[in-house]
């Protein structure tokens, strides 16, 4: 049996590619999707948790969580109607990896060093990080070796991430 995209009740319809139950909730759907830049593959999964405003993490009830333990993690509606701490995080892994780059935007210009970074790996969002001028690019493949990865590449600082790490999200999407 088929379930609306947006209220989850049962859809019977003669359009068999149907994935609303009425255009309302199609609509509502859309609106949610236009008010929430985060993609379905980070809001899908249930590994978000609150950050404190100097990144720790948080469960949605305001104590301590961990990267690494899922029974600190929510989902992504229940972490973004909570009011603990000041933002959210995502915990990696389950096939999602972070490159982090700190400092890379300057006087509202991204670094053409770091452009060249993101254009050479299949990224599927972008954001800006809670600095203002560093970048988190999310996509699905880890680094080159399978590994956490540090380094000082072509000069810049870059953190890539792939598992046992959280990552912070602002929803400030960067677009190309």
């Amino acid at each position: 049996m088929r379930r609306c995209g947006y209220c989850d009740k049962s859809i019977v319809s003669k359009n068999a590619q149907a994935r609303f139950c009425s255009d309302k909730c199609r609509n509502y759907a859309r609106l949610r999707r236009l008010r929430n830049p985060i993609p379905e593959e980070l809001t899908s999964r249930a590994r978000w948790l609150r950050r404190t405003a100097s990144k720790v993490p948080l469960t949605v009830a305001g104590s301590p969580a961990s990267s690494t333990d899922e029974s600190t993690w929510s989902t992504f509606e229940e972490a973004r109607a909570s009011s603990a701490g000041v933002g959210l995080g995502f915990a990696l892994g389950d096939g999602i990896a972070c490159i982090d780059l700190d400092h890379v935007i300057h006087n509202g210009k991204i670094d053409p060093r770091a452009l060249a970074l993101i254009e050479s790996v299949d990224h599927f969002y972008i954001e800006e990080s809670p600095s203002g001028d560093g970048i988190h690019v999310w996509l699905t493949a880890g680094p080159p070796d399978g590994r956490n990865k540090y380094a000082l590449e072509n000069g810049l600082r870059i953190e890539w991430y792939e598992h046992s790490r959280y990552i912070t999200v602002t929803g400030k999407k960067i677009e190309l």
